[in-house]
């Protein structure tokens, strides 16, 4: 990766990070009120946020689909596209349940170690771990599985 594109990197996670950090997106309690929508002490203000980042995906998004190439790099780095299946649907189902109960969200964990927070690091040594047993889970699907 040559420097530019290393200080460009640099310069978007920074970004990242402060608008999560400005935006209340680090603070567990804050996204546990955006999420209850029931108890009657439902905090909206997470909305702003949420409309915000489409503000920005939206006209990105569609900049990438009539750019051939991006500007730093030879070519695109998308995801393949995957059929919605049993799996997709469960690992939605587990990210949206450790949300719910911890308040916090993979990013925005990754960005607030920095800050202390024990309920933080918590979470983000659950996230690898799980991360692990997932990855060595699939390996061993994989290597039991009959070639065809």
């Amino acid at each position: 990766m040559n420097s530019c594109r290393l200080v460009v990197a640099l310069l978007a996670g920074l970004l990242f990070g402060s608008g999560l950090a400005l935006s209340g997106m680090l603070d567990p309690a804050r996204v546990l009120g955006f999420l209850d929508l029931a108890s009657g002490r439902w905090y909206p203000s997470l909305l702003f946020v949420l409309g915000g980042a489409l503000l920005v995906a939206l006209p990105a998004v569609q900049l990438q689909r009539r750019l051939t190439r991006p500007l730093l790099d030879r070519a695109f780095h998308l995801p393949p596209t995957v059929p919605v299946d049993r799996r997709l649907l469960l690992g939605a189902a587990l990210f949206g349940l450790g949300w719910g109960l911890a308040g916090i969200c993979p990013g925005p964990a990754l960005a607030g170690l920095g800050l202390g927070i024990a309920k933080v690091y918590g979470f983000v040594a659950a996230m690898v771990v799980g991360m692990v047993l997932h990855d060595r889970g699939l390996a061993r699907r994989e290597t039991a599985a009959p070639k065809a």
